[in-house]
């Protein structure tokens, strides 16, 4: 909030405070004050009925008065003391304006509503505030760790990085780590908001707060306590809320002026009407339209729906670093999205091979291996994984952007992309393998084609129905990609998407997505690490599957935490409700004063009718910006898989 124009509670919170924030409305300081000035003007009220006299019910107020005016009054003359205004100014100045115009009970009526509203917003904001903390409390109390030869309960603050952690069926994970035995299906949902179990096995990252499935594992910590993910989460959402949107940038714009504005248009009023007459009249009108006009609500507006809405969509494994990246994700009207990792598994598999000049399936393959054994291309893994045995090849060396070349068994073998091999007699088989979106990789031994292999990497099982709704919700959607413009067109066709960019370059992503942005304004969904030149020049950069990727998490905006291309709709989804509540919010805020500074000035509306007014105002906009807080979690069940390419011989 900003300090021209905060409503109370702006000053910094002092380092630690937040671990006694209050869990209950009734131990909001303000709610407290109220309720007692509450019951003193009450007790005011009744003395006057019962025709008591009259110094106890002035008592009475002026006791109602110093209570609740003892919640804003104080911090207020500390700001003025350093040179800033904001709304509690206005409120004090009319509370002291209406005691000096002898109306006590009016001054302790709008200390009273003043005090309840303040209370309600320190509420609200603690409230969605402790529940992005409450992500902390998945960490268990203890852990297991292997100490010494034998097992020990300790604190997960104690765990050491390289310790071994015991986790048994039903436990959560205490902290981040790698499986080094035993497998399971682990419950990730309150982390990454996926509601499918993830299988996971030796190797496998696991992650604090996840649930063991049915399997006993032996984890090795890779990170503390105060470094695992979920802390790290917390972390940056705190330290970017800070980041200001569009919306609260407008209302921190509006009401900034807005306050010394008003202070010297009721220093007119006052002076002009106490010339022509009645200064008494004029003053305490010129006193109604200082409250008439106060932005207390239009500068909450924003703050409170941010904090809200930032903190629902953690809790769906959608990290939003801020207001800023909030406003740009409920505005964006375009989505690039990368192929792979994004689109696609990021695992490529064998779908198919096609054989000449007499050699056999399990011949070419066998070739292919050899030379793929020692290289760390993406394919090797998928070519490895189709053959059950082989023997590594001698003298293997790479050729840029073409391919391998080795010895194998005193043969000279290559293996490489078509146009460096040339397919000869099978050529057919290359493009249908490339017009089925597949990559096809050519092998030759001794200046003779042996076979060819088609290499995919399939389509997430969500990818099709992420697009169509997409689509259907009025999104412009296109794919950059690095591969050929054949299998680009081919997996693009297979997904629904029109616009295709191939054989694209990291820089060549940036400068698409430059001219994309001319149209309309877009996002880019990327892994966060090959993807960062397109990431930061988007008007919004989203990384898919972050969980635990310290790169995607810290250079992109949004970071989709699980691995489930569905959340990416559902994200949006949320912004957008998140920021038409923004919007309303400001335009209601504005229209409160517009409407009652007339009233105020004309004398339609006294002090405890405004103030009660703005104050109801206040509290149907934190209601309102509390709303952004409720987003429905994905509940949608698996998709299946679509069947699995069959590795045949195609001669």
């Amino acid at each position: 909030m900003s300090d021209a124009c905060g409503c109370g509670h702006d000053e910094p919170r002092p380092e630690g405070e937040e671990e006694h924030e209050p869990e209950k409305l009734w131990q909001i300081t303000e709610i407290r004050a109220a309720a007692a000035a509450g019951v003193l003007l009450l007790a005011g009220l009744i003395v006057g009925w019962v025709g008591g006299p009259d110094p106890v019910t002035l008592a009475l107020e002026a006791l109602a008065l110093a209570v609740a005016g003892y919640t804003f009054v104080p911090s207020t003359l500390k700001r003025l003391a350093k040179g800033k205004i904001g709304v509690g100014t206005l409120m004090t100045i009319a509370a002291v304006g209406a005691v000096i115009l002898g109306e006590v009970g009016e001054a302790a009526m709008l200390a009273f509503l003043f005090a309840i509203s303040e209370g309600l917003e320190e509420y609200a904001v603690t409230r969605t505030r402790r529940g992005l903390r409450a992500l902390l409390s998945l960490v268990p109390d203890t852990a297991t760790v292997i100490r010494d030869g034998r097992e020990q309960t300790v604190s997960p603050a104690e765990l050491a990085l390289g310790e071994i952690m015991i986790v048994k069926p039903g436990e959560r994970i205490a902290t981040d780590g790698t499986i080094r035995a035993g497998r399971t299906a682990l419950d990730t949902s309150a982390i990454t908001g996926e509601s499918v179990p993830v299988e996971a096995g030796p190797g496998d990252a696991v992650f604090a707060g996840s649930i063991n499935g049915t399997g006993v594992l032996e984890v090795e910590v890779t990170a503390g306590a105060e470094d695992n993910s979920l802390a790290k989460i917390v972390k940056i959402v705190e330290a970017e809320q800070s980041r200001k949107g569009e919306a609260q940038r407008l209302a921190d714009t509006i009401a900034k002026p807005l306050v010394p504005t008003i202070m010297v248009a009721a220093t007119i009023i006052a002076a002009v009407g106490s010339l022509l007459g009645e200064p008494r009249v004029w003053i305490e009108r010129a006193l109604v339209v200082l409250v008439a006009a106060s932005p207390c609500a239009l500068a909450i507006a924003v703050p409170v729906t941010v904090v809200a809405a930032i903190g629902a969509a953690s809790k769906l494994g959608v990290l939003v670093k801020g207001g800023a990246a909030l406003e740009a994700l409920g505005r964006i009207r375009g989505i690039a999205l990368d192929k792979t990792g994004t689109l696609t598994r990021n695992k490529p598999v064998v779908i198919d091979v096609a054989t000449t000049n007499g050699a056999t399936r399990a011949e070419v393959l066998a070739v292919a291996a050899a030379l793929e054994a020692r290289s760390e291309h993406p394919l090797a893994a998928a070519i490895l994984a189709a053959v059950d045995d082989y023997a590594p090849a001698e003298d293997v060396e790479s050729v840029t952007s073409a391919g391998l070349t080795g010895r194998l068994h005193g043969a000279a073998v290559r293996l490489g992309r078509p146009g460096w091999i040339e397919p000869g007699p099978l050529a057919d088989q290359v493009e249908w393998m490339q017009h089925a979106g597949a990559t096809a990789v050519l092998i030759e031994r001794d200046h003779l084609v042996l076979g060819a292999i088609a290499v995919r990497d399939e389509l997430r099982p969500e990818a099709v129905e992420v697009v169509a709704g997409l689509h259907r919700d009025g999104y412009h959607v296109t794919m950059l990609t690095g591969d050929n413009e054949r299998t680009a067109r081919a997996l693009a066709a297979e997904v629904g998407i029109d616009e295709v960019h191939a054989d694209l370059r990291p820089e060549d992503k940036a400068r698409i997505i430059d001219d994309l942005q001319d149209r309309r304004s877009t996002a880019m969904v990327g892994d966060g690490v090959n993807d960062a030149p397109a990431l930061a020049t988007a008007d919004l950069g989203i990384a898919m599957g972050a969980m635990g990727t310290d790169v995607a998490i810290e250079t992109a905006d949004v970071a989709l935490m699980g691995e489930d291309l569905r959340h990416l709709p559902q994200a949006l989804a949320h912004a957008r409700r998140s920021r038409r509540i923004m919007l309303q919010n400001v335009g209601l805020s504005l229209a409160i004063i517009t409407v009652l500074m007339p009233l105020a000035l004309f004398g339609v509306l006294g002090l405890a009718a405004v103030v009660l007014v703005h104050e109801l105002a206040e509290i149907v906009v934190i209601a309102n910006g509390v709303r952004a807080g409720r987003a429905q979690a994905l509940t949608t069940g698996s998709v299946p898989a679509p069947a699995a390419g069959k590795v045949e011989a195609r001669t």
